[in-house]
């Protein structure tokens, strides 16, 4: 992933330097298990531990595989150039390379969840604190864009809160389903190593051994990751687009914090655009660009193809690495966004009470109009305040057919703004529970 995009932990854990160490430590581990099986000489594994402070040289490791065209091979030769050839003779005994490939991608990719774990908790916590700040603050609530009936934005974070805190567990799961590891020889028959191997090595790994894994670990699991890691991004640019609608001019409830030396438009110096949540959908679209690749890499030939090698080289990081960022981005800009709560009390009153035409014709109803008549006494109404700029509750107070069922006293009630949130906090002990 570009620097742009990318935050160094995120980053580090998918350098070569990364990824070289986690090769040794699988193959180190292999050799105590080995050793105490009997199957190697105790002080060959001892032996190889003495790279363990060892950087490894991708570039020589780089060299070498231009020559064997094998990634782990060439790894091998430059580890046995550390520790002698003699003592690397027993090295990767058993083992095929899909052993050191799979078992290491999915300690990259428990690692990396861990850090994206951290960024939805700090995402969590961001709506959870705006949303008991703006718990009461009233806004329209829309549906198709146009205004429906009043709400809050405290529930409206509340709502956030709730899907982000969805997408986290199903993350948690995700990590439990990629979570282990495969040290089981050609085609996952153990026949050149005991299990004992590949239990020794996932427990010092924090994995938990692939029950059946041919030569590779089922792809089904990284199937299932991506796309968790994909929903989390939607959740995401969910988000974003609400912030990037509320920022607009002709709406203006909230905008993105615009700091001091900021600059919107090269061309107009008036501009302050939502430029981080614009950034958010896009970053959303190359994160769900990994699921498609990661279902298509499942079926594999016979026991093992490499045809998901390639894409797991890109998928793997940039994706951990975009929705990292994401995270982080999203949970910077809910933390200074930037609320009006007066352009929200201004924008529901822009057409004169006219979302309380619900509770109109819920109280028709009730004094006895039938359905089809309640609706079309509302409707009546509320197409003068559409079409002339009428007040609402002045039209309703002028019809006759009206004030016939409803007095001017239960028409003037009906307009009570409490009336909508007199539940908030039944909401808010569902999202928030004590």
């Amino acid at each position: 992933m570009i620097p742009r995009y990318s935050r160094p932990d995120m980053v580090a854990i998918w350098s070569p330097e990364s990824k070289f160490k986690i090769w040794y430590e699988i193959e180190a581990h292999a050799c105590d298990a080995q050793a105490a099986l009997g199957v190697i000489p105790k002080a060959n594994a001892e032996a190889v531990w003495r790279a363990k402070d060892v950087t490894f040289d991708v570039a020589r490791i780089d060299e070498i595989e231009a020559v064997t065209k094998h990634d782990v091979i060439a790894f091998l030769t430059h580890l046995a150039e550390h520790i002698g050839s003699d003592d690397a003779r027993f090295v990767h005994q058993g083992m095929t390379s899909s052993d050191v490939l799979d078992t290491t991608l999915n300690v990259q990719l428990v690692r990396a969840t861990d850090l994206l774990l951290t960024g939805m908790d700090r995402v969590l916590a961001a709506l959870k604190a705006r949303a008991f700040e703006h718990k009461h603050t009233v806004r329209i609530g829309r549906s198709h864009g146009i205004h429906a009936e009043p709400t809050t934005m405290g529930l409206t974070f509340a709502r956030f809160y709730a899907e982000m805190a969805r997408g986290r567990a199903r993350l948690e799961a995700a990590r439990a389903e990629i979570a282990t590891g495969a040290i089981s020889g050609a085609v996952g028959t153990f026949a050149n190593i005991d299990p004992a191997v590949e239990e020794h090595v996932c427990k010092m790994l924090g994995l938990t051994p692939e029950p059946i894994s041919t030569q590779v670990i089922p792809r089904d699991r990284h199937a299932m990751y991506f796309a968790v890691l994909a929903v989390i991004a939607s959740s995401i640019e969910n988000i974003a687009i609400e912030i990037r609608h509320m920022q607009r001019t002709e709406v203006l409830e909230a905008e993105e914090f615009f700091s001091p030396g900021q600059k919107g438009s090269s061309a107009m110096p008036h501009k302050r655009n939502p430029v981080l949540s614009e950034n958010l959908t896009g970053l959303a679209r190359l994160v769900r660009m990994s699921v498609i690749p990661a279902l298509e890499n499942v079926a594999l030939w016979h026991e093992r193809d490499i045809s998901h090698s390639s894409v797991e080289r890109a998928i793997g990081p940039d994706t951990t690495i975009t929705l990292d960022f994401a995270l982080h981005r999203l949970a910077g800009l809910v933390e200074k966004l930037v609320i009006y709560p007066e352009n929200m009390l201004r924008n529901m009153n822009q057409f004169r009470g006219l979302v309380m035409s619900q509770r109109v014709l819920l109280a028709l109803t009730q004094a006895g109009v039938s359905r089809e008549d309640s609706y079309r006494l509302v409707q009546r109404n509320a197409m003068k305040v559409w079409e002339k700029g009428a007040d609402f509750k002045t039209e309703l107070l002028a019809d006759a057919e009206v004030t016939a069922a409803l007095s001017p006293a239960e028409i003037e009630e009906k307009f009570d703004l409490g009336y909508h949130t007199k539940h908030v906090d039944t909401i808010f002990n569902r999202v928030f529970p004590a």
